[in-house]
């Protein structure tokens, strides 16, 4: 199948840097999205995110003219669906970003058409992908996955990313990928688009198999986070410095224990275990306490706050870093927001808070009386109490004179003081 036209619907933190790194290839890429401001500044050669080298690749995708972006889907030879699917309030898949998605192009839809869900779905989504469309064009014949051999007019598959934000670009192009087809033969045809711009392995196998792959990777994750977390709440009341511990536990040869911080962020290490939770409550104890422990840290850092000498004398609390990692401007369920939002419910001290990567503080924090979004400077001028949330480069060069002259707590163990 020859595919000279892409469109990638949603773009995101993935869709926007697979839709330019395809369009670096040569192919021509539309890329859509609801928010009329994301389809300007993209239309005018600049990402609306903060990715390491995506400006340039935007810009000259754009000055190609291969890359376009639009508010409504069109005509194409294949079509990636990169939309969010959050949680709900009960923390059960939230599918209808997906279900839009689908919708948008079921009309334009033609034969021989390759549609891939690149989102990080529930196990079933992708074949609801098919389902939706099967309802929505009756005149197509879609794939299925309990007969994957049966005859079909277009090809549904799920190819979820593997990308490290900060890495995006990078990561695109050298990772393995898994890809999962309804039909036969539709995670080759995904394969054979991929192969555009993929230099890693192409693995490919069914949808349901792909989907769990991708949560189980990311709940491996959280597990390993959860015991690093939970080590550290153990030792932080015994005054046993946690970060020790572990150096020393991992020069056993056999252990390799991750460090603590303050949380888990992003969409997909916080969100993609309570998928497989809510595929199988009974048989998923250990994934949901990993992420109750990983929940619960963001309140265990706010008291330790609220209990340092600078707070109780009524200083001013400095949060440095809103992202959930660094250098990226992501503040998808970042963990940096709640220690915030935590700190505030315990005491009423001013709070000044700085991250780079932002304009403004999200609409969460916008309505909270006494915090207030600042610069590094003004921070370090004003402050009694410092708190390293994020590790972006800039807080890491603080000078130590500055750091022991206040109350600080380093979420993230990057500063060494004396």
């Amino acid at each position: 199948m020859a595919v000279d036209h892409v469109c990638v619907v949603g773009l995101g933190y993935v869709g926007l840097p697979t839709a330019a790194v395809l369009a670096s290839r040569g192919i021509q890429v539309t890329g859509v999205d609801t928010n009329p401001t994301t389809v300007e500044t993209i239309n005018n050669g600049k990402p609306h995110i903060v990715e390491p080298d995506l400006d340039m690749v935007v810009y000259g995708a754009v000055s190609a003219g291969k890359l376009t972006a639009s508010a409504s889907a069109v005509p194409a030879d294949a079509f990636i669906l990169a939309v969010p699917t959050p949680f709900d309030a009960d923390r059960k898949p939230d599918l209808q970003h997906l279900q839009a998605a689908t919708h948008a192009i079921a009309d334009i839809l033609k034969v021989g058409d390759l549609v891939i869900v690149e989102s990080t779905v529930p196990v079933g989504a992708t074949a609801q992908v098919g389902a939706w469309l099967a309802e929505a064009r009756p005149d197509l014949k879609i794939p299925v996955s309990d007969d994957p051999s049966a005859e079909h007019d277009i090809c549904i598959s799920h190819s979820p990313e593997r990308v490290l934000p900060g890495q995006v670009l990078l990561e695109l192009v050298r990772n393995d990928r898994v890809i999962g087809g309804l039909g036969h033969d539709c995670a080759q045809k995904t394969a054979d688009l991929y192969r555009a711009f993929v230099e890693g392995e192409m693995h490919l196998t069914d949808a349901k198999t792909a989907e769990l792959v991708k949560l189980s990777e990311n709940a491996y994750r959280d597990v390993n986070i959860a015991f690093a977390n939970e080590l550290a709440n153990v030792a932080e009341p015994l005054g046993i410095n946690v970060r020790e511990v572990i150096e020393l536990a991992n020069r056993h040869p056999r252990v390799n224990v991750l460090n603590p911080g303050p949380g888990v962020g992003g969409h997909c290490i916080a969100v993609d275990p309570w998928f497989i939770v809510a595929t199988d409550p009974e048989n998923t104890p250990l994934i949901r306490t990993a992420r109750e422990v990983n929940d619960g840290r963001p309140a265990t850092i706010a008291m330790q706050i609220a209990n340092t000498d600078g707070a109780k004398a009524g200083g001013v609390i400095a949060c440095l870093g809103l992202s959930y990692k660094a250098d990226i401007d992501d503040l998808r369920e970042s963990p940096s927001i709640e220690v915030i939002k935590q700190v505030r419910q315990l005491i009423k001290n001013q709070i000044l808070v700085v991250e780079p990567n932002v304009d403004e503080l999200p609409a969460s924090l916008q309505d909270i009386d006494g915090i207030k979004l600042v610069s590094l400077d003004q921070c370090l001028e004003e402050a009694a109490v410092l708190v390293l949330l994020t590790d972006h480069r800039v807080f890491k060069s603080i000078p130590t004179d500055i750091l022991e002259a206040k109350d600080t707590i380093d979420t993230r163990g990057v500063w060494v003081l004396t």
